[in-house]
């Protein structure tokens, strides 16, 4: 895909963040990816190289000038006198990124990109991190079934690779999200980070109960001891449901159309998909899982940057 002229300019604490416009213009993900990360690196959010994987060393006594945040409240009740957790970065992670490439994921209404692009631009950047971490990283693209499947390796010309996948994934088919999702947990056998990039919506029930099966399902991989990362990736039509006149619906990956009062079901569906995506969250969250919803019209570097922010803020605390 040619580069057209990036609209990120230098700030004093780096590379601004390309927004959605500008990505609509900008098909280079290699480049798109550099920025971004650039920008994590050198911007206000401190320390994207522990964004991913922290883990707790040791504990030692507290001298003055060290940061409070880090002192461990729980040890001062047990020993009366205080200490600060230390942690160090987990180096030489296996990553996969998991990338849903079925046709509902092609949407786009009132965003500037499809989510598909959203999640490719994500994903991106995510392998470009990893690849400045040297950590190991692949990628698996799905619809009903895996359709691509790239082992984690390191390297500038194994990020080549990668890019070259997104760039020439499509979305089309339909979703088994939740069959794909065991098939994958049964299959990757060594521990990694797993990141999941989806819409999270499949060919089932889109309330609650498909919810809950839906976070079984990605629960699976937490079981096979990996770490993992749910990014759901929607367009803000989707969670807004601006449609006020009566007419037709189409499902994206069906095809039927279904004679609806767009007002009438308006109501409904926010509180259904509410109540989903709702469900999606806390049932990651008790899981130990990470979550997080992003609407294609924020910029992507944005939404990884607080992201990573808060994952990080997370871990030195303790959660």
């Amino acid at each position: 895909m040619p580069a057209e002229a990036s609209t990120a300019t230098a700030t004093g604490t780096g590379t601004r963040y390309l927004d959605p416009e500008a990505l609509a213009r900008l098909r280079n993900l290699g480049l798109a990816a550099r920025l971004v990360v650039e920008g994590l690196f050198s911007g206000q959010h401190r320390s994207p190289r522990r964004g991913f994987s922290v883990e707790f060393a040791e504990h030692r006594e507290y001298t003055p000038g060290v940061d409070p945040r880090h002192l461990d409240w729980k040890l001062l009740g047990r020993r009366d006198r205080l200490y600060v957790k230390q942690y160090e970065e987990k180096t030489n992670l296996r990553g996969y990124i998991l990338l849903d490439t079925s046709a509902s994921m092609g949407y786009r209404h009132s965003g500037p990109i499809s989510k598909h692009e959203y999640a490719c631009f994500c994903a991106a950047s995510l392998a470009q991190l990893m690849q400045s971490q040297h950590d190991a990283f692949g990628l698996v693209s799905f619809a009903e079934q895996v359709d691509h499947f790239i082992p984690p390796r390191q390297g500038r010309n194994h990020l080549k690779i990668l890019f070259e996948a997104l760039e020439a994934a499509r979305p089309a088919g339909r979703t088994n999200l939740v069959r794909t999702l065991h098939d994958l947990a049964d299959r990757l056998k060594r521990r990694a980070l797993v990141v999941l990039l989806s819409d999270l919506f499949g060919d089932g029930d889109d309330g609650p109960a498909g919810a809950q099966e839906l976070v079984d399902a990605i629960g699976h991989l937490r079981h096979r001891k990996h770490e993992v990362i749910v990014l759901q990736v929607l367009d803000p039509a989707e969670v807004e449901f601006p449609f006020r006149d009566a007419g037709q619906i189409e499902d994206v990956e069906s095809g039927h159309l279904v004679a609806a009062d767009a007002e009438a079901i308006r109501r409904h569906y926010l509180e259904q998909v509410n109540a989903y995506i709702d469900t999606l969250r806390r049932g990651c969250l008790s899981r130990r899982m990470s979550f997080a919803t992003a609407q294609t019209r924020e910029p992507f570097g944005d939404f990884l940057a607080r992201f990573l922010s808060h994952r990080q803020a997370l871990h030195t605390a303790g959660a």
